[in-house]
């Protein structure tokens, strides 16, 4: 009986051991099949990210079994470069620069627009009464040394009557809400109305805006996702699947704002809760076009944007724009 009782568990632990084996190289296989990708942020970590944060941390990359890291580069200036070259596989950016960058020949493509409107603006404190660019002449003018911004400036004085030569810029750096509390300043640029606008209201003053749209600047998507356009050539299905997963991300924070702050505050615990909660309220509805569709890109606003960098001579050739942006991933609703 004993011998018998041995030669059975033998046989069940031969009978065991091919099935622990497929159990161990099926766990490989699922993580094998996983993708790496590395998505670099414009700039530190604040509400316009929520949507991806969420689509990380609720598992939206996961199901698509894509493995994200997101960062912040030692200098977002480059991320054109690093996703143009393949060392970043997605990034976020600027139409503008887009623009600039595939005058440059840096192979990179917008796939999908996250701001549909510019978010940049001119800011005054309300005490000041300057409230049209026109009232700009004779006054100084802090930026952070941006190119792009002089000449955004130039167009909205020039739109509203004024010369630009009658006017003083200083390069504040990023310093630009100090610089206009301290009065150092009579105004702003650079700045934006969902973010610096907070900031400067919570230590007590009120503050006029002027939007880049109302004042003679071609409307313009502030924020795009772009990627390597070999990516877009030879990896559509990867592409569809982050696309899918991000917009998931912002679906939920547009339904869920708060909840979407409080998840990116839990990744990133330096974020002022108070003050991007407040943000997110007014990025909601710039977020999707008017007919509610979240990421396409009008090949309109494209054009206009490219005529007005030509003529303030930003961009040095005309530009592909069937190669600076694509809809293809987007999907419509």
């Amino acid at each position: 009986m004993k011998s018998n009782f041995r030669l059975l568990i033998v046989i069940l632990i031969i009978l065991s051991f091919p099935v622990g084996c497929n159990l161990i190289s099926s766990s490989e296989n699922t993580q094998n099949d996983f993708t790496d990708i590395t998505i670099a942020l414009d700039w530190y970590p604040w509400s316009n990210h929520a949507g991806i944060f969420v689509a990380k941390e609720k598992g939206y990359y996961s199901e698509n079994q894509l493995r994200v890291s997101i960062y912040t580069p030692s200098n977002p200036s480059n991320i054109l470069q690093t996703v143009g070259s393949g060392k970043d596989d997605f990034g976020i950016s600027y139409q503008t620069d887009v623009l600039m960058a595939k005058a440059e020949g840096v192979p990179v493509t917008s796939i999908a627009a996250i701001v549909q409107h510019p978010l940049n603006s001119i800011m005054t404190l309300k005490e000041s009464g300057i409230t049209r660019p026109y009232h700009l002449e004779g006054k100084r003018i802090g930026y952070p040394g941006i190119p792009t911004d002089e000449l955004l400036l130039k167009t909205m004085i020039e739109y509203d009557g004024g010369n630009i030569e009658n006017i003083k810029l200083m390069n504040v750096g990023y310093d630009l809400v100090t610089a206009l509390i301290s009065k150092k300043v009579d105004a702003i640029i650079g700045a934006y109305w969902v973010h610096e606008s907070f900031i400067i209201e919570e230590q007590g003053y009120e503050i006029n805006i002027l939007k880049m749209e109302d004042w003679g600047v071609p409307d313009f998507y502030e924020l795009v996702i772009v990627t390597n356009e070999k990516t877009v050539d030879n990896k559509p299905e990867l592409i569809n699947k982050f696309i899918n997963s991000t917009f998931k991300g912002y679906e939920y924070s547009i339904n869920n704002p708060k909840e979407a702050i409080n998840i990116m505050s839990s990744i990133n615990p330096e974020i002022d809760i108070e003050l991007e909660t407040a943000g997110i309220k007014l990025l909601l509805p710039l977020w999707k076009k008017e007919n509610g569709q979240f990421g396409w890109q009008d090949k309109s606003k494209w054009e206009k944007l490219a005529i007005w960098m030509l003529e303030q001579q930003l961009l040095n050739k005309p530009v592909n724009l069937d190669k600076a942006f694509t809809n293809q991933f987007v999907r419509l609703d």
